[in-house]
Parts: C-alpha cells; sequence; structure tokens
C-alpha cells in the first residue's frame, strides 16, 4: 500500500504529498471551489495552497480560472481563483444488472462524459459479463468523439450482491446467479486496467452522499429497490460502513415477517420478498422497470393495489426500525421503486417508523427520495474507481491516455482496499 506521508523530512519547499491528497478530494467531492475557500477548510497556509493547486494543476487533476465578473464572493479586491477537477481524467464505472451491462466513462469533475448500455436478455455468467465490459470500454474508449484526449485510470463495478474487498471476488450475487465468482481480477486481465468491485447500494450509499439527497450527511442508511431485489448500504460518521469482508449494509435480507415468504438466501420473511417491486408492478398492471407508470398507478389509488401498498410500507418500517436502533442515521435515502412508495404514502413510513421506535431514536430522522436516479450507480462505481488516485495523486502517471494493451492484473491487496472502503 503506497503511504501518504513521507519516510523522510521533506525540503521546506516541498508540500507533504498528503496535502495534495486533501485538496484533490476537497475539489472533487466539493465542487468549483475557490483558493482561499481550500485554505480555509484545509487549514493549509496560503503559499502551500498555492503550491499544492499549482502541483496539481500541472498534472492535469485540476484546472483553475478567475470567477466571472459580478459571482459570488467576487466583491472587493482581487477575486480568489476557482479551482476546478478536471473533466477529462476519468473513471470507467460499469453495473452489471441481470439485464443489462453497463459502462460509463465519468470526469474527476463528476459529469459523465459518455455512456453504453448492452441488454441482457439473460443474467450474464461472469465470463460473459467480463467480456461485455471489455467490449463496451473498446467501444467507448479509443477515438470516439470526444473521448481522445481522455486519460482513463481505472475501472469501478458495481455488483447486486456480495462481493469481498480485498480481491473484488464476488461471494454470491443471488439475482445473476453467481457464487464465489472472481470479477475484479479477470477483468483487470483482460483490460490491463485497475478493477474495483463492490455491492451496488454500498456505492450508490456513498454516491447520494456526496452529490444526491444525502449530500454532506455523515450517518445515512441508503435503500434502493430494483431488479435485482433491495439493496441497502450504510454511513457512519462520514465513511462507508463495510464490515470485515466488506458485506455490511444487506438490509434487503433484514428479517421483517414471521410468516412470510422463503426468499432466496433461504431465510423467511426478508424485506426483499415482503417489499417487492415486481410484486407492487403486478397489483399495479405496469412493467416492473417503468417507474413513472408505477406512480401513476399508484395514484388512482385502487383498493387492490393499496393493501399491496400497506403490507409493503409496513415491512419497509420495520427493517428501517431494525436500522434505525443499529446505526442511528439522521437521514435514509430511499431509491428505485422504494422511492415511489415513499412519494406515494408521504409522510406515512416516517410515521410508522416513529411509532416502533425507541423515544428519541427518530426524533430528527428525515426520510428522503434518492435524488440521483438512474446515475446513482453510475457515479458510485466512478468513485471506488478514482480511489487510488484521491489517496495518491502521482497515481496519474499510470493513466490511459489510449487504446492500452492488456498486460497485468491489478489485484486489489486487504490492506489497500480496507483503506479504500475507509475514505472512499
Amino acid at each position: 500500500m503506497t503511504s501518504t506521508t513521507a519516510a523522510t523530512p521533506l525540503p521546506a519547499s516541498s508540500p507533504a504529498p498528503g496535502n495534495a491528497a486533501r485538496v484533490l478530494r476537497l475539489v472533487h467531492e466539493e465542487g468549483p471551489i475557490t483558493r482561499a475557500e481550500i485554505t480555509r477548510r484545509t487549514g493549509l497556509n496560503r503559499s502551500t495552497t498555492l503550491a499544492l493547486v499549482g502541483e496539481l494543476v500541472d498534472r492535469g487533476l485540476l484546472h483553475e480560472d478567475l470567477p466571472a465578473a459580478g459571482a459570488p464572493g467576487t466583491g472587493v479586491g482581487r477575486p480568489s481563483p476557482v479551482v476546478r477537477a478536471a473533466p477529462d481524467v476519468v473513471a470507467a464505472a460499469v453495473t452489471v444488472e441481470v439485464d443489462a451491462v453497463s459502462v460509463a466513462l465519468v470526469g474527476l469533475d463528476g459529469t459523465v462524459r459518455s455512456r453504453l448500455v448492452e441488454p441482457q436478455h439473460r443474467p450474464p455468467t461472469p465470463g460473459e459479463a467480463v467480456e461485455t465490459v471489455a467490449g463496451l470500454l473498446d467501444r467507448i474508449r479509443p477515438g470516439s468523439a470526444g473521448t481522445a484526449t481522455l486519460r482513463l485510470v481505472g475501472i469501478g463495478v458495481a455488483v447486486p450482491g456480495t462481493v469481498r474487498v480485498e480481491d473484488g471476488t464476488v461471494q454470491y450475487a443471488p439475482h445473476l446467479g453467481w457464487h464465489d465468482a472472481p470479477f475484479a481480477g479477470p477483468l483487470a486481465e483482460r483490460t490491463g486496467l485497475p478493477v474495483r468491485a463492490a455491492n451496488d447500494a454500498n456505492v450508490g450509499a456513498w454516491a447520494e452522499r456526496l452529490a444526491g439527497s444525502g449530500r454532506g450527511v455523515d450517518d445515512l442508511v441508503y435503500l434502493n429497490g430494483g431488479a435485482s431485489g433491495i439493496g441497502g448500504g450504510v454511513i457512519t460518521a462520514g465513511r462507508p460502513l463495510s464490515g470485515a469482508d466488506g458485506y455490511a449494509g444487506e438490509l434487503g435480507h433484514t428479517f421483517v415477517a414471521a410468516n412470510g415468504i422463503r426468499c432466496h438466501c433461504g431465510a423467511v420473511g426478508c424485506l426483499e420478498t415482503e417489499a417487492s417491486r415486481d410484486a407492487l408492478a403486478t397489483a399495479a398492471g405496469t412493467a416492473p422497470d417503468d417507474l413513472v407508470a408505477l406512480a401513476a398507478a399508484l395514484a388512482e389509488g385502487r383498493p387492490e393495489v393499496e393493501r399491496v401498498v400497506d403490507r409493503q410500507v409496513a415491512a419497509l418500517a420495520t427493517a428501517l426500525r431494525n436500522a434505525i436502533h443499529t446505526v442511528n442515521p439522521s437521514v435514509v435515502v430511499l431509491g428505485g421503486f422504494l422511492g415511489v412508495l415513499l412519494d406515494h404514502v408521504g409522510d406515512r413510513i416516517l410515521d410508522d417508523v416513529r411509532a416502533q421506535s425507541m423515544t428519541g431514536t427518530a426524533d430528527r430522522l428525515r426520510i428522503v427520495p434518492a435524488a440521483l436516479g438512474s446515475d446513482v450507480l453510475v457515479h458510485g462505481a466512478a468513485e471506488i474507481a478514482f480511489g487510488a488516485l484521491l489517496r495518491d495523486p502521482d497515481r496519474i502517471t499510470d493513466a490511459v491516455p489510449a487504446t492500452p494493451t492488456p498486460t497485468t492484473t491489478h489485484p486489489s491487496g486487504r490492506d489497500d482496499a480496507a483503506e479504500e472502503a475507509r475514505t472512499a
């Protein structure tokens, strides 16, 4: 693991490498920010900030320009330059679902530069998914319009299942039918790029915390309902909750009903069997993946649909009660069909949670719909791909400017993965 602390004292004129990473992460996460604000937020002196920003601009990781006349903060005197993350330093964000595999190029500034989707007529095998991703990456990366000058730093993969953090092995993805399936390693070998893989809801939680409904929230629970069931992710004290092997946050398998439906995991009464997108869509008479149509059907208030809504709200409230008593979040973010359900019932879910919770534990709780929509996993997967660069800006020298030749694998060691989970 590369240290961000120098082993020997540096000359007074050279800022510590760790401070460069601090500045890069701050600009990446906060968006365009003035150099003066960087100084204030980091506690560095102005000359150090000037040197660090200049170094990162020289590496092509940041851009700097003067604010437009009349912009906020441009009063009397010389305005402080605005620092932005580079849009041409990109990560490949990969999502693997039962019905589609997608690859998007996402800039360090958060812009989605391009995207390709390959529909799947059945869940792909791990090997098929690797080949599909490699093929999409070949099409999206070299010489296509607007991508010829991009520098690709790595691949982040969001998988609907439990993913072992140290090597990117998919331990169990039930809807894909994957068991103990190496994925990050084979994809790295196939593409010649560093690869990180993680549970989709975990990366979604972090994306919503950075740029969505949980922006700036340090204690957050995220639940998303989609084609692969219900996934959950937890942010606590401003850090993703990963667990010993990266399996934390499986809230879709929270026990909610003693007489419930048997789940594919082997248990009875899991949240994702009691609050099911397909069951709700079937009752509403809509296609499972058409959330706009689902919202319109729920608005009709048909009694047979409302009975399903009531059961699902009760199951969801019980699961959230368990989560609140365990991690005490200030915000719960609901995505996918759960966000549609929330919009339909309003404060009912929060009221039910409070009715079941210990006094005081949910007094300040907010339950809100996700804000990033279909882009949530794109941004989340990009974040794990950027992780190594954000910890050590020197890694930009490894960026790939054009079509690479598959040569080396980039296994993710346990120490690196643990640090990534802690600092993502």
